[in-house]
């Protein structure tokens, strides 16, 4: 079985605070985290969740926060997703990079998302939070590529 973290017990409610406040289309500004919407792979129900994308050479990505996140695995499941930022929607395809091509992605994470750092540190993910850490999260960590569907 995959390794799963269990998440802080007030995540759920303030990603839906996010979420709600993110269709009435407020703007959170920095580092502008997205609502990321995938079809459950049990239920077939749309499941909503906030991520903040990053891109890097012109594509974006986004990095799992825990390992066995429900969201991941739907996204696998699915393949395709909804990213809205406000009122704008856009279809993406989730391309799961293997750990190799996960690992340079990865290293520029903590630069790129430094709201993400605190948090994979409250998780027990990194301690530092340097480049060298989030490195080493290929394989634990899942990174997908948004390519535009």
């Amino acid at each position: 079985m995959a390794e799963r973290i269990t998440p802080p017990w007030w995540l759920k409610p303030a990603n839906k605070v996010f979420i709600q406040m993110s269709r009435l289309g407020m703007s959170f500004g920095g580092e502008s985290p997205v609502v990321l919407t995938v079809s459950g792979r049990k239920s077939g129900r749309e499941r909503s969740t906030p991520v903040t994308p990053m891109t890097v050479d012109g594509k974006q990505y986004v990095v799992a926060g825990f390992p066995g996140a429900d969201w991941v695995a739907n996204a696998r499941a699915a393949g395709l997703a909804t990213v809205a930022r406000g009122r704008h929607t856009q279809q993406v395809r989730m391309v799961e990079l293997p750990a190799p091509e996960a690992r340079p992605i990865l290293r520029v994470f903590p630069k790129q998302v430094s709201t993400g750092v605190g948090f994979m540190k409250r998780a027990g993910l990194v301690t530092e939070g340097s480049p060298d850490e989030f490195e080493g999260l290929a394989g634990r960590c899942t990174v997908f590529r948004l390519d535009p569907a």
